[in-house]
């Protein structure tokens, strides 16, 4: 049993005990629950470590993962737009293969990255510019979306929090484009009930995403918390109701930060603190608890690294890795709750 396990127990008895008492949503569709990888400087998907890092989360009970590639643009006005350097068409051809070879699945999930602020606040500053940008963002899209058919990604996403954008019209012959050239699962990943709400291109798409970061209150005050995620989960109900489509929960996590309840999007570079680890495993077992329900066909945490080192008690960040948050998506995966309490109550 890993050196942290006492600490888990007391991450189990806030939250994930919680889930042995609810019964598993069941779908007709491939469920998607797992985790989001991001590549860590030094450990490119197709290396030895990345392929450890896949194997660790597939051993604790994940079934899917997100790959994760970056666009790129200067400003949230700037219309250039263009791939990062972090993930090549052969490392994500790569990491999709790594993942299949482990009996995952591989949802392919880009985001748009812009410094100092994110991808929520893209607008452009004149209809030119939202040309160029919708021009950019579709050749992008493209790239990825080849890679994703010839290795036979199970899902793609056609963006993710791009809440100022989904208004345009743009999007229709975007999405028309993404089923050229991808066959499989389409969605796109809306931050919050609130812009998942305001979305007009549902039916379009095969299920809705969504990633998860309302503000949860006092990091103590549970009633408060849980409150949050039912209004937040509720909502998704309604809106897997109106649509006929199911709900795909894109993310969902915290820093394991004393504070970090209050602003669950909040980084490490934008508030230095304390670790609380517990904090962070309790959370999610909340959320994992909620988000038990049929209209919901698939769960990913944020988020897990290719370095199988990350993480670790130290660790302020969102990664789960070496944390008691571990222990509770072991016990909501696997069901291995009474092997770790085996563990944890043993001499």
């Amino acid at each position: 049993m890993w050196p942290i396990a006492r600490l888990a127990a007391f991450a189990l008895v806030f939250g994930a005990l919680v889930w042995l008492g609810a019964g598993r949503a069941r779908a007709t569709e491939q469920r998607l629950d797992g985790l989001n990888v991001i590549v860590s400087p030094g450990h490119p998907f197709g290396g030895a470590s990345a392929r450890l890092s896949l194997a660790n989360a597939k051993r604790l009970g994940a079934e899917t993962i997100a790959v994760v590639p970056f666009f790129w643009q200067s400003s949230p006005g700037d219309p250039d737009l263009s791939r990062g350097n972090d993930l090549t068409d052969d490392e994500l051809r790569a990491a999709i293969r790594d993942a299949h070879a482990l009996g995952l699945a591989v949802l392919v999930k880009p985001h748009v990255w812009v410094p100092e602020t994110w991808a929520g606040a893209v607008a452009m500053n004149s209809e030119d510019d939202w040309r160029e940008w919708f021009a950019n963002y579709r050749r992008e899209l493209a790239r990825i979306a080849q890679v994703g058919d010839e290795e036979k990604a199970e899902a793609l996403a056609i963006g993710t929090e791009l809440s100022k954008t989904t208004q345009r019209p743009e999007w229709n012959a975007l999405i028309d484009d993404a089923r050229k050239r991808y066959p499989g699962r389409l969605l796109y990943v809306a931050h919050n009930a609130d812009e998942a709400e305001a979305v007009p291109f549902w039916d379009r798409l095969d299920a809705i995403g969504v990633t998860l970061y309302p503000p949860l209150g006092a990091d103590g005050d549970l009633a408060a918390r849980r409150a949050a995620m039912q209004t937040s989960a509720d909502r998704l109900d309604a809106l897997a109701a109106r649509t006929g489509k199911s709900i795909i929960v894109g993310e969902i996590g915290l820093r394991s930060a004393v504070g970090a309840a209050e602003k669950p999007w909040e980084s490490a570079e934008e508030r230095a603190s304390t670790p609380d680890p517990l904090l962070q495993a309790s959370v999610l077992a909340d959320w994992l608890t909620v988000l038990d329900r049929p209209s919901v066909s698939g769960v990913l945490i944020w988020r897990w690294f290719t370095d199988p080192n990350s993480g670790g008690l130290r660790d302020t960040d969102f990664t789960v890795q070496r944390k008691p948050a571990e222990c509770v998506l072991a016990c909501a995966w696997s069901q291995r709750c009474k092997e770790d309490r085996a563990g944890i109550d043993g001499p």
